[in-house]
């Protein structure tokens, strides 16, 4: 299975809070999964942690490529296609970097990783 990690799904990987269900858990430690950062959840990320609303052990230039390597996450960029998909979204869903990650799966056949409901109104695959 080729998963897409939401943003939350990512930074609740490397802290023990008990949020991380147990399905998205074996799912990704599942060795023959392939595991997906996309670049909007580091924008997203470093966006928050610029405004004081997200508190990490490091900066988001390290902590981002730090967690991603050690645990065997691959890095997805943003591409063209997928841009252009999420113009064409129905707006069932209205956070923006939400929006580009359910293109982003729809157009590269990804599951995303996500606690999200809402996200389940898109014709796309999600677990949790």
């Amino acid at each position: 299975m080729r998963l897409l990690l939401d943003t939350c799904t990512f930074l609740w990987l490397y802290i023990d809070n008990g949020k991380l269900s147990k399905a998205a858990a074996a799912a990704f430690l599942h060795p023959e999964n392939e595991r997906f950062l996309s670049a909007v959840s580091a924008w997203e990320i470093s966006a928050k942690y610029s405004l004081g609303k997200l508190q990490l052990p490091r900066s988001p230039e390290y902590y981002i490529s730090e967690s991603r390597e050690k645990s065997g996450v691959e890095s997805l960029p943003l591409d063209e296609e997928s841009a252009l998909q999420c113009g064409r979204l129905p707006r069932l869903h209205s956070d923006p970097f939400d929006r580009m990650l359910i293109a982003q799966a729809m157009v590269h056949g990804l599951v995303i990783v996500t606690p999200d409901e809402a996200i389940e109104r898109y014709a796309i695959r999600v677990l949790w």
